[in-house]
């Protein structure tokens, strides 16, 4: 049995006519041992289809192809034609509710309703619960805990603007459009009063849950596909020289601020994160030939390697708190948001205004590095950078180091006599043009 269903669908002047089609037939080749064949169904949508298969066996004699039902009235014809009935109007109703619920509907889509599959949730933060809790039991495998932590906060940001705006607790995937995007943007810069930086990452989050949707089949197309957040120039964070010494020198009291600050200035002197830092064990100090000791690792963020020699400060602190392991971890850093809190208390206590821990980071990549003449390609590959282009964050304010290359090249050219050539008929032309042009009218 055959039956078509159209349905129009418009969108603006646009009209495009989905066919509905659900055909049973048997295959022959695959006859059982008792003589009969099993009962399939194809469910076809537009140009996509799904097989589905039954547990009704038919006899091949009194299958008719063309009509798509049993011939006769012997007990197994009623069956099949019974069954092939009732197959039918579950199959047409699945096909209504989906298209009444998502506004389109797919041939995996009313198989899997046909067989009992769950549907995927219809709502946002329904599916980004549904994204969490996923990506959470993928913490400590191949996913990160503060990546999850900032997931988290996306969906409380979504729960408390679409409370705010639409006076309920969800939306559904359907309704979301071009306007809900620039409204919880502009809900994240009012009411939140977040930075161009953090608001970029949460709506970055955001078109991940509608990439999701489409991918299992509850969105036929992502709303924000062509929407790109705004993401901020980027800069260099580094401390200026001065705070750089000043927290050098200081010499807090308390051992937890003393680890944190020497982390830092290790952290200043070989362009570690602290992701980085807390993976650094014996296993990525490496000596080479000449006696000297490296750090040779991957960057947690990236996956890239990077390779960095070890100065004599970073070598100093490493000694100095060797008495502490209790495993081949080089130092016992503390989790990220107590490192946060310590460091701010140390650069108060040194008279800092602002810093932060990743500022040991920009540290490396401009006054040890950059602004002391190494290339900016070496510097890209011991910092662990994809794009030397990132590298060149940095290298953008050593202005310092510009005019110091300048005094070089001055210096060099000095005894040098450079002595412009000029044409004299050139020179001319360029003194008379009106004498020139009148020349060659005549």
């Amino acid at each position: 049995m055959k039956t078509n269903k159209a349905n129009n669908n418009d969108s603006g002047r646009n009209k495009r006519r989905s066919t509905f089609a659900v055909l049973f037939y048997i295959n022959r080749t695959k006859v059982r041992k008792d003589g009969m064949c099993q009962l399939l169904c194809k469910i076809s949508i537009d140009a996509d289809w799904e097989q589905v298969g039954t547990k009704v066996s038919v006899n091949p004699k009194i299958w008719n192809p063309e009509t798509g039902r049993a011939d006769g009235r012997s007990q197994n014809a009623l069956e099949v034609n019974r069954a092939i009935d009732k197959l039918t109007e579950r199959i047409t109703n699945h096909y209504t509710d989906i298209q009444t619920k998502l506004g389109f509907v797919t041939a995996e889509l009313v198989k899997n309703a046909l067989k009992g599959i769950a549907q995927k949730p219809l709502t946002l933060i329904k599916l980004f619960e549904e994204h969490n809790t996923e990506f959470e039991s993928r913490v400590g495998v191949d996913r990160d805990k503060p990546a999850l932590d900032v997931y988290k906060v996306t969906c409380k940001h979504l729960s408390a603007f679409i409370k705010k705006r639409y006076e309920t607790d969800d939306v559904s995937l359907r309704s979301l459009n071009l306007d809900f995007f620039d409204a919880f943007d502009l809900f994240l810069r009012t009411e939140k009063g977040l930075q161009q930086k953090t608001i970029h990452q949460h709506l970055y989050n955001l078109k991940k849950i509608t990439k999701r949707a489409v991918s299992q089949g509850t969105l036929r197309r992502d709303p924000f596909m062509n929407i790109f957040p705004e993401l901020p120039t980027l800069k260099s964070r580094h401390l200026k020289e001065d705070d750089l010494k000043k927290l050098m020198e200081c010499r807090p009291e308390k051992e937890n601020l003393q680890r944190v600050r020497d982390w830092f200035i290790f952290s200043t002197f070989t362009g570690l994160a602290l992701a980085d830092l807390r993976k650094l064990s014996t296993e990525h100090l490496k000596q080479a030939e000449d006696g000297s000791w490296w750090i040779d690792m991957k960057r947690q963020k990236t996956g890239t390697d990077f390779t960095v020699r070890l100065l004599e400060i970073p070598l100093q602190i490493i000694e100095k708190y060797r008495h502490e392991r209790t495993g081949d971890r080089i130092f016992n850093v503390y989790c990220r948001r107590y490192v946060y809190q310590l460091i701010k208390k140390v650069g108060k206590l040194c008279g800092i205004e602002t810093i932060t821990y990743h500022k040991a980071r920009h540290n490396f990549g401009t006054h040890i590095t950059l602004s002391l003449g190494v290339p900016i390609e070496t510097v890209s590959r011991m910092m662990g950078h994809k794009h030397i282009t990132t590298t060149q964050i940095y290298a953008k304010v050593t202005d310092k180091k510009v005019a110091e290359d300048m005094k070089k090249l001055k210096s060099r050219t000095a005894g040098k006599k450079v002595t412009l050539y000029e044409d004299e008929s050139a020179r001319a032309k360029m003194r008379y043009p009106k004498t020139r042009n009148a020349n060659i009218n005549n």
